[in-house]
């Protein structure tokens, strides 16, 4: 299986550093590819250098300014799509998503159409160090934008993801329309709107070690009206139901 990791980049020249050498570590077919939103740290020509020296596996996709992720996966899932690749993961650059949990992702991809890094499900686990009233925060945004939406998932704001490449191509992904975090709530309910297999994989969720969280109040204030606004826009594919999923060739094939 040849899996390309699409890493939407803003300032995270320390943490790419290491995260792209263990990447490139793990026993699986893959590549990378970073898009840099012009960070003023120098993380595009961190890049760059890598791609020097990973030559066929590692790609970059320089941007003129900070557009936001929303933007950034659209722009990477169209490059990965062109690619003939099997695989299209979603993950951060900080750390939080050990790399290492890619290689179980992968392999319960062969049964999936989407592979979640979960850190809600058994034997997932958030960082001990995150004071009470973040694990508190994280806790109830997953509880709030599941019971709305009745998605049957333990970790909906999961940013860490690995989708078979004729699941992604088959989602209507002109019609997303979220920003920040709430973008991967919203994508996850498109899937499950289509009927896709959706799995979850344990993971821990470590705090990041170098440069600065993109999470903010307005972030979080725009999740909560927002995850209404997903409801709302998809009720057409949830009234389809069986009707609406998208033909795809059985996982594995």
């Amino acid at each position: 299986m040849r899996i390309q990791v699409i890493i939407p980049t803003y300032n995270e020249a320390e943490n790419l550093r290491q995260l792209v050498s263990v990447l490139f570590s793990l026993p699986l077919d893959l590549s990378v590819l970073v898009v840099d939103d012009n960070s003023p740290d120098g993380t595009g020509q961190v890049a760059d250098s890598f791609s020097a020296s990973y030559p066929g596996r590692m790609a970059v996709i320089h941007r003129p300014r900070k557009l936001g992720l929303r933007s950034a996966y659209m722009v990477g899932f169209q490059a990965s799509f062109k690619n003939g690749i099997d695989a299209i993961a979603q993950m951060d650059a900080d750390f939080s998503h050990d790399p290492q949990a890619l290689v179980a992702m992968a392999q319960r991809l062969a049964e999936c159409d989407l592979a979640l890094g979960s850190r809600y499900t058994d034997g997932g686990r958030v960082d001990e160090a995150w004071p009470a009233w973040r694990k508190a925060l994280s806790a109830f945004g997953n509880f709030y934008a599941r019971s709305i939406l009745g998605l049957d998932l333990h970790d909906v704001t999961t940013g860490f993801r690995l989708w078979r490449r004729e699941a992604l191509q088959g989602m209507p992904l002109e019609r997303v329309r979220s920003n920040g975090y709430i973008l991967l709530v919203e994508m996850a309910y498109l899937a499950d709107c289509l009927e896709y297999r959706l799995a979850e994989t344990p993971i821990y969720f470590a705090d990041r070690k170098w440069g600065k969280s993109k999470m903010s109040l307005r972030i979080q204030v725009e999740a909560a009206f927002r995850v209404w606004q997903v409801r709302w826009a998809y009720r057409d594919l949830r009234r389809l139901g069986k009707a609406g999923r998208l033909a795809l060739p059985p996982a594995g094939s």
